[in-house]
């Protein structure tokens, strides 16, 4: 009775134009995002898939070839926050993975929460940075917290992010002991879980695996000329670095899949009329964060060990539950382009910026400017955070000073523009200024934001990884799948903060709260 009566509030009250449709929602909507997921990639490889991964996907669902975020400079958290919450960085606040805290003085990770204890780790996570609710938030509002929600992710951010305010659990994988963890701030860690962990979980497998491709060597194509041995790597030899190694190698995405299996036989997920929502993650991008050039061959391995995942994915929700009652939206959290600079060979212009020393000029122009004082309180991730203190004690124009300071930055070798927040803020539109300041939020971004030209190296301190910036936009791919849905492929491109009011029209819920975007037509 009280689950007749929350299906007739979810189709009538919540649905509301849309209860006027004939189709009844999915009893289950699986969300796949797929970190670094590239279109040309998944085509370029697909001599190398079988038939019941990428090109069932790619037959059988509604292809959207070109999804972009709408705002500069995703990663993985920024990105997954707006697949959820249909809106930009500006309003859900998750900028970044990381951002600099003004009130420390020190980076911190848009999921850290140190009221909240964690399940197998030492990490205290929630996801109270998330600043609008998400489709997970708003089909437990329409059902009245009988939708059952979970998110399972190599990550934490991913996993925290996908599961919501009021997801029933997210769960990753501890990048030091291999353990399955999680959060306090969720429901209690599951028992089935715990017992998984004590006997299932990757660190008692870790000594056995080991990363071959595939195919043979020949098989892989678009291989530098000295590259021709199968390449093998063991995660055991790692040592302290193993499991953190494990997360950025595809054999994440099969103890993804286990866990989800665990998961569907457990949980009861699907097996009402009541949508559920699972959220999932797989990894794509480069193993260990190394360029294309030193590892051509893994990366095509990646998209197969990947093509095999889905297979498994759908075999196993067609199995569990049927494709007819499942909706399944595949997106990936965009591209990343990890490449070196060109080292000469090329002769392409570029050369090295160094954020640390533009802050510190500015802030020795500043005070030849207004006098004694630290000016620039710190910087990070091409931003710089200026003493707001500082200047409202001296009683100074913070305006003024915004704009003295960008036009000094941008004399800088390597700097093409400059942007205060108070042209983000304040000043004129244009559809670049729109995608800056969709990635810009007032309270968590620098007063400063410094764009790099093309070809020239970012060099960050106490790190290996210093990226060339490139300005094109690399194509990843939108799939859906399920139900109803009739295959097409799109070429037009489309924004992926329409993901998240298509999900929840498939639920016949009411969209996320800071979503101003329209649906698809599945």
């Amino acid at each position: 009775m009280k689950k007749g009566l929350i299906t007739s509030i979810l189709l009538l009250t919540f649905g509301g134009l849309h209860a006027q449709l004939a189709t009844t929602p999915p009893q289950l909507v699986v969300t796949l995002t797929i970190d670094q997921l590239r279109t040309d990639y998944l085509e370029a490889f697909s001599s190398l898939y079988g038939e019941r991964g990428f090109k069932r996907l790619l037959r059988e669902g509604k292809v959207f070839r070109q999804a972009e975020m709408p705002f500069d400079k995703p990663d993985r958290s920024s990105g997954i926050a707006t697949i959820y919450t249909g809106c930009s960085p500006s309003t859900h606040g998750i900028i970044a993975n990381r951002w600099m805290d003004v009130s420390t003085l020190t980076p911190r990770s848009c999921v850290d929460d140190p009221n909240f204890m964690g399940y197998y780790t030492e990490q205290n996570s929630s996801p109270s940075l998330l600043l609008t609710s998400t489709i997970a938030d708003e089909l437990k509002i329409a059902t009245r917290n009988v939708g059952k929600v979970y998110a399972i992710a190599p990550y934490r951010d991913a996993a925290i992010l996908g599961a919501g305010h009021a997801g029933d659990g997210a769960f990753w994988i501890n990048p030091s002991t291999g353990k399955w963890c999680g959060t306090t701030y969720y429901n209690e860690f599951p028992e089935w879980l715990n017992k998984y962990n004590d006997s299932c979980s990757v660190d008692f497998r870790i000594k056995d695996l080991a990363w071959t491709p595939v195919h043979p060597a020949a098989s892989y194509k678009f291989l530098p000329e000295w590259r021709t041995e199968a390449f093998k790597y063991l995660f055991n030899n790692e040592r302290e670095n193993k499991f953190r190694r494990f997360v950025v190698s595809p054999m994440a995405n099969d103890e993804v899949n286990l866990l989800t299996q665990e998961l569907l036989d457990k949980s009861g997920m699907g097996m009402d009329e009541i949508p559920d929502l699972l959220s999932l993650t797989y990894y794509a991008g480069n193993y260990n964060h190394r360029s294309i050039r030193e590892c051509a061959m893994e990366m095509q391995d990646t998209y197969v060990r990947l093509d095999h995942a889905i297979a498994n994915l759908l075999d196993m929700l067609d199995r569990k539950i049927g494709l007819g009652r499942v909706v399944l939206c595949v997106a990936s959290t965009g591209y990343a382009d990890p490449e070196p600079a060109d080292i000469g060979l090329y002769r392409i212009p570029g050369g090295e910026f160094h954020l640390n020393r533009c802050a510190t000029l500015l802030n020795m122009y500043l005070m030849a400017t207004y006098g004694a004082g630290q000016y620039v309180e710190t910087f990070y991730d091409q931003q710089i955070y200026l003493n707001h203190q500082l200047i409202e004690n001296k009683q100074l124009d913070l305006t003024e000073i915004l704009n003295k300071s960008a036009a000094f930055l941008v004399q800088f070798s390597g700097v093409d523009k400059v942007y205060s927040s108070h042209t983000l803020l304040l000043g004129s539109w244009s559809p670049r200024m729109d995608r800056i300041r969709n990635s810009y939020h007032r309270k968590r971004s620098g007063d400063l934001l410094i764009e790099v030209l093309p070809g020239w190296s970012i060099m960050q301190e106490n790190s290996n990884e210093n990226p060339a910036v490139r300005a094109g936009v690399t194509s990843t791919p939108l799939i859906w799948l399920g139900g109803t849905i009739k295959a097409e492929k799109i070429q037009t491109p489309v924004c992926t903060d329409r993901i998240a009011p298509t999900l929840c029209h498939v639920m016949r819920i009411r969209a996320p709260n800071g979503c101003t975007s329209h649906p698809f037509e599945l």
